[in-house]
């Protein structure tokens, strides 16, 4: 696909955004943190809407494999797929035990803006989730844009997590229930997929969502982007490549799940980072979830920013985020409302 109308539409959201900013006052960052901040902004090298696609995605992968810590060992990390809307969905499962009981089985969305992620770029992250939680984890490689915009990577997502929820024998774990989860784009497909199953139900409940700094609702104009636009990793110009390639309805619940109902949201993880340019799309879902009436726990990890969660090698400071998500996670699930 042609590239250029993607990269001016990020050239002109990236250029209202930072007319828009106005902040005088520093904000805190971690002191790991700004040594990593600071180590890539002397990386000499395109921009990422300045790549070819095929660029953006290897530089994505290489970026995870720099910053992020070694993949654990698990008893079982196999390759799978089930069926999709438009052919086999590849698939892969985490479990730090061989056999399994009944019980929940969490459903991992992967980050990149529906664009650059796949099954590698967070199989680090996905081995240290499955281990903590001790719990089998299915992560789901969907459809990427733009040789599949919206809303082909959700109707994947949805299609995944209902074969999942359907213990199906080549999962070989019978599933009690689904924990959905992602980062990003993927926190997005986390929030949506759970509104969609709670309109469709499926063979057993989602009985714990964790969008992980997700786009719930448009950050265009929003405090953080006009903040975080340039500087801390994910840029106003990478979203506005992302969202040129993806094309989300900004009428559709399907893109922007703040406009969904959330009366009957499941018990919720909302995470979200100081430094993100998109932190106040999380805030917004958490404040929605609280006037609906939901159950919600918070948590914001300060002087960190947007993918955090991939940077535990060189940002030593994230590892213990993560432990709080897992820690929150357990604390939910054992203790239902």
């Amino acid at each position: 696909m042609h590239l250029e109308k993607t990269r001016s539409l990020a050239y002109r959201i990236a250029k209202e955004t930072r007319e828009r900013t106005t902040m005088t006052d520093a904000p805190y960052i971690r002191p790991d943190m700004k040594a990593f901040l600071d180590m890539m902004a002397q990386v000499n090298g395109p921009k990422l809407v300045d790549m070819t696609l095929e660029e953006a995605r290897a530089s994505y992968i290489a970026m995870h494999n720099l910053a992020d810590r070694p993949a654990r060992d698990l008893a079982v990390i196999r390759d799978l797929s089930c069926p999709g809307p438009n052919g086999d969905i590849p698939l892969r499962l985490y479990d730090a035990r061989e056999m399994r009981q009944p019980g929940p089985v969490v459903v991992f969305y992967h980050g990149g803006g529906f664009v650059i992620g796949d099954l590698d770029t967070h199989h680090a992250l996905c081995t240290e989730i499955a281990a903590l939680i001790d719990l089998p984890l299915v992560a789901v490689h969907y459809a990427r844009a733009p040789e599949a915009p919206f809303p082909a990577a959700i109707l994947d997502c949805e299609a995944a997590t209902r074969w999942v929820a359907g213990s199906p024998a080549e999962l070989g774990r019978k599933a009690s229930g689904i924990i959905t989860i992602g980062d990003s784009a993927g926190g997005n497909a986390t929030v949506v997929v759970s509104q969609m199953l709670g309109q469709r139900p499926a063979e057993v409940p989602v009985v714990l969502q964790v969008p992980i700094f997700p786009l719930v609702a448009d950050a265009n104009g929003s405090g953080s982007m006009a903040a975080f636009s340039e500087g801390f990793l994910l840029t106003a110009d990478t979203m506005g490549f992302f969202d040129a390639a993806y094309g989300a309805d900004r009428a559709d619940p399907r893109g922007f799940p703040i406009l969904g109902d959330h009366s009957e949201a499941p018990p919720t993880i909302v995470v979200t980072a100081s430094l993100d340019p998109i932190r106040d799309s999380g805030r917004e879902y958490a404040k929605a979830l609280v006037d609906a009436g939901r159950d919600v726990v918070f948590l914001e990890m300060r002087g960190v920013t947007h993918s955090f969660t991939n940077l535990r090698q060189m940002v030593p400071s994230t590892q213990k985020d993560l432990e709080r998500v897992i820690a929150a996670m357990k604390f939910m699930l054992e203790n239902p409302a």
